[in-house]
């Protein structure tokens, strides 16, 4: 089976073709080597994959024969827990960095954005 066929059965990905997106853009591996939209996978393989900067480490169990629900398709990979630890922290990381951020209430106007962007500048 397609390694982008297989990702959109594991709903990693909505599509089939942000799939193949994310291999051509490098973002998946397959036993350690980058994989191509039409490398093959089997039971076993060992794939590395990043989607929305979180890293995946998981093991390839079975070929499911169709997109079916979520419950499915987890039978169709494993992933050991400490890589699940390892995405969850980085996942607190940038929720934290993000509460750092200014907020305004609503659409910022013009003026605000100035001063956003000046302490943007500042904090860097």
């Amino acid at each position: 089976m397609r390694i982008d066929k297989w990702l959109w059965f594991c709903r990693f990905y909505k599509t089939r073709i942000l799939a193949a997106k994310a291999v051509t853009g490098g973002h998946v591996k397959i036993n350690g080597t980058r994989a191509k939209s039409s490398s093959k996978i089997s039971n076993g393989d060992a794939i590395t994959l990043v989607r929305d900067q979180l890293l995946y480490e998981i093991e390839a169990r079975e070929l499911p024969l169709r997109r079916g629900p979520a419950a499915e398709a987890k039978l169709a990979y494993f992933e050991d827990e400490e890589s699940v630890k390892a995405r969850e922290s980085v996942r607190a990381e940038i929720r934290a960095d993000r509460r750092q951020m200014p907020r305004t209430a609503g659409k910022p106007d013009k003026h605000t954005r100035r001063k956003l962007r000046e302490r943007n500048r500042e904090a860097d």
